[in-house]
């Protein structure tokens, strides 16, 4: 009798064992595929993350370095047991043929990790699948570029407080897309208060200074943060306020406000100045 029972309790004990493996299988709670891109099949979701608004810098193995920065998902694949066999070559050549199913552009790879990016109507999607343990796991980041959402504004009181106490002051709010020069829609309103400002203070000449971040290289970054300061010149002259009271420099990663190893200090420093004449 007691042998039985000690037999009822391994079987037991041997079924918990294996549910508890089967459970472990399955997609941990609250997390999805991401609806541009689907799973390898037999595989399972292990780890799941989404940043509103973060960076992310891929491996781009062939290609020049590139920055993202947007609502970042994350999602770490592990393959079930008894699952299909498949090899980190599989996996990188799978997305990268649904990428460009998908109009999107392969930035560069190896036979285990491969970034690439998709533009669509404007709006640039990158992706970067990367997998480990010979295909058993595989990690697949994907970046909804899109421009943070900025809590502070310009504001043309503030900014003549400012260039009155310190002779600069730095306008909140105007933005470009990456790596380009062309003012965004959504700088309107920070627009309208530099106009404020200008066309309230008529004797005032400012220099209209362009920043950047570290990401990139110098002579890049310079020329980027000369280009966007022309941009803000073209535009506010475009509307009225006369040439000679602006002149537009670029100063590159040169004067940064933040520490450049963090994301949110990043974005403080790809600004646009004031700085009074």
């Amino acid at each position: 009798m007691k042998r039985i029972a000690y037999i009822l309790s391994g079987i037991l004990f041997i079924s918990f064992l294996t549910l508890g493996v089967a459970l472990a299988q399955t997609d941990i709670k609250g997390s999805k595929d991401h609806p541009l891109l689907t799973r390898m099949p037999d595989y399972y979701i292990c780890h799941y993350n989404v940043s509103e608004f973060a960076g992310f810098d891929p491996t781009v193995i062939g290609g020049e370095e590139v920055h993202w920065e947007g609502k970042v998902y994350s999602c770490d694949y592990s393959r079930k047991d008894g699952g299909r066999p498949i090899s980190m070559l599989q996996i990188v050549r799978n997305y990268e043929t649904a990428i460009k199913q998908a109009g999107g552009k392969v930035l560069g790879g190896d036979e285990r990790r491969m970034a690439a990016e998709i533009r669509k109507e404007g709006v640039l999607t990158g992706v970067y699948v990367e997998a480990f343990n010979d295909g058993s796991d595989y990690s697949l980041t994907i970046v909804e570029s899109q421009a943070m959402k900025q809590d502070v504004v310009a504001n043309a009181n503030v900014m003549r407080n400012d260039l009155a106490d310190t002779g600069k002051t730095i306008v909140y709010g105007i933005y470009f897309d990456t790596a380009s020069a062309t003012i965004k829609p959504e700088s309107e309103s920070a627009l309208v208060e530099m106009l404020k400002l200008l066309n309230g203070s008529s004797a005032l000449k400012v220099y209209v200074v362009g920043h950047t971040d570290s990401v990139g290289s110098l002579e890049s970054n310079l020329k980027l943060s000369s280009d966007r300061a022309a941009s803000v010149v073209k535009a506010l002259t475009g509307r009225g306020i006369s040439v000679s009271r602006l002149k537009s420099a670029g100063v590159g990663p040169y004067s940064p406000v933040a520490s450049n190893e963090t994301d949110e200090g990043k974005a403080k420093n790809r600004r646009v100045e004031f700085v009074k004449q």
